[in-house]
C-alpha cells in the first residue's frame, strides 16, 4: 500500500526524519509531505507517533480526470467494498485544483456518486454521507488533469491532540511547534525555557517529547471504524499502542519552564498542560521575558516572539503611518530587550521563530540555522543561535 503523510509547508524534512526513525518502509520526500509504503498497520503507526504530520493518507487510485465524467468513471474503478459497507458513513473532501474541474464541491459530489453507486450495485444498498464525522473520510486531490483518491486514516487532523482547549492570540499549531523543536535541534533531555509561552504549545510539546508520550496515544482514529479494522489490524494496533504506552517516562528528565507576562496566557497554559497530562513537568510562571536570568544548566531557549502587524484600513492602505512607526519602534525595542536577555545565557542555544526582519537585526549575530517555515499563510524563519 502507498501512503502519503502531509505536513505544514517547510516542515517536510522534520516529518521525513520522524517517519524514517519509525522504520517505515520506503520513506521519501514529496511535494507537501512524505511518501512511504507498507501495510495498514504502518499507516496506523504513523498516526500514533508522528508529531509533525497533519494527515496520513492511503492512496487508492490515481487516474486522468479531464472532466466530471472521467472523474466519476475513474472513481468507480475502486473496489469500495474493501473499505465501506452500507452501514458506514462517508464524506469526500477535495484538495488541489484542475483546469476543468474548478469547483471542489462539485468534484467531491461526483466522487461521492461513484462510491455510493458502486456499493449499491454490489451490496444492494448505499451508505449515508456524514460531513461532520464520517467513518471513512475520502480525499480527492486534483492536480493538473490528474485525480488521486485516498482515505484519511486519522479523520480529524493530527494537530488536534485533544489537550488544547484554550488559546491565545495567533497560537502555533501543535504540529508546527513539534517541527520547530525537531528542526531547531532542541534536546528533549536538556533544560528548556519558553519565556513567551502564550497558551504553552512549545513547552507542552517539549514535555510530551521528553516523556516519550506518543501524540496519538489517547485519541481515536478513523481507521478504527473501518470494516477491515476488526481483522488483523486491530491486534496490530493494540500491540503498537501497548508498546508506546510502555515507553512513556514517569517524568521529564530535565526542567521545563513556561513563562509569559500576561495572566490570561498563564491561565491558558496551565489548563492546557493539565489536559495534556504534563502539569508536573512544566513550571509555569508570570514574568517579563526580558528580565529572565539563567536558573538551570545550559539548555534551549525556544520562543515565538510577536511578529507585529501593519495598521491597515479596509482598502489596504496604511491609515495611520505615525502610529505604525511608533508601533514598529516599540517592537524593535522589545526585540533588543530579548537580545540582551539572550546575551545573559552563555552556553545555551536559542531557537526563535521570526516573522519580522527587525528581530534578526536585533540579534546582531549569525544564526547556526535559518530555515523557512510557514505559520498559516505567513512566511517565517526558524533561527537557531549558539549563545
Amino acid at each position: 500500500m502507498k501512503f502519503f503523510a502531509t505536513c505544514s509547508r517547510g516542515t517536510d524534512g522534520a516529518l521525513r526524519a520522524e517517519l524514517a526513525a519509525l522504520k517505515l518502509p520506503a520513506v521519501r520526500g514529496g511535494r507537501g509531505g512524505v511518501h512511504f509504503e507498507g501495510q495498514l498497520h504502518h499507516g496506523a503507526k504513523a498516526c500514533l507517533h508522528t508529531r509533525t504530520g497533519m494527515r496520513v493518507l492511503l492512496e487508492l487510485a490515481s487516474f486522468p480526470a479531464a472532466d466530471a465524467e472521467a472523474l466519476y468513471q475513474g472513481a468507480r474503478t475502486v473496489d469500495w467494498t474493501s473499505w465501506l459497507t452500507e452501514r458506514t458513513t462517508l464524506a469526500v473532501e477535495t484538495t488541489g485544483s484542475s483546469p476543468t474541474l474548478t469547483h471542489g464541491g462539485f468534484a467531491a459530489l461526483k466522487v461521492k456518486d461513484a462510491v455510493v453507486d458502486v456499493l449499491r450495485d454490489k451490496l444492494g444498498a448505499r451508505p449515508d454521507v456524514d460531513t461532520r464525522d464520517p467513518d471513512v473520510p475520502i480525499v480527492l486531490h486534483l492536480e493538473g488533469g490528474q485525480a488521486t483518491l485516498s482515505l484519511d486514516l486519522a479523520g480529524a487532523p493530527l494537530h488536534r491532540r485533544g489537550w488544547r482547549t484554550t488559546t491565545t492570540v495567533a497560537p502555533l499549531k501543535e504540529t508546527l511547534a513539534a517541527a520547530v523543536l525537531l528542526l531547531g535541534r532542541v534536546d528533549p533531555g536538556a533544560p528548556f525555557v519558553d519565556p513567551l509561552c502564550g497558551s504553552g504549545t512549545l513547552a507542552i510539546e517539549q514535555a510530551l517529547r521528553a516523556r516519550r508520550i506518543a501524540p496519538g496515544l489517547d485519541r481515536a482514529f478513523a481507521f478504527q471504524r473501518w470494516p477491515c479494522y476488526r481483522t488483523e489490524l486491530q491486534s496490530r494496533w493494540d500491540k503498537l499502542r501497548a508498546q508506546a504506552r510502555a515507553e512513556v517516562l514517569p517524568c521529564a528528565p530535565a526542567p521545563i519552564l513556561a513563562m509569559d507576562l500576561h495572566p490570561k496566557a498563564i491561565d491558558a497554559c496551565r489548563r492546557n498542560a493539565h489536559l495534556a497530562g504534563v502539569s508536573a513537568d512544566v513550571v509555569i510562571e508570570q514574568g517579563d521575558a526580558r528580565a529572565l536570568t539563567p536558573r538551570f544548566e545550559p539548555g534551549a531557549l525556544c520562543m515565538n516572539p510577536p511578529y507585529g502587524e501593519r495598521l491597515m484600513d479596509e482598502e489596504g492602505a496604511e491609515h495611520d503611518r505615525a502610529a505604525a512607526r511608533t508601533k514598529e519602534r516599540k517592537l524593535a525595542g522589545f526585540y533588543r530587550g530579548l537580545a540582551e536577555m539572550l546575551d545573559r545565557h552563555e552556553g545555551w542555544s536559542a531557537v526563535l521563530l521570526s516573522g519580522n526582519p527587525l528581530l534578526q537585526e536585533a540579534m546582531d549575530r549569525k544564526p547556526e540555522i535559518d530555515h523557512r517555515l510557514w505559520n498559516g499563510p505567513l512566511e517565517i524563519h526558524l533561527l537557531r543561535y549558539r549563545l
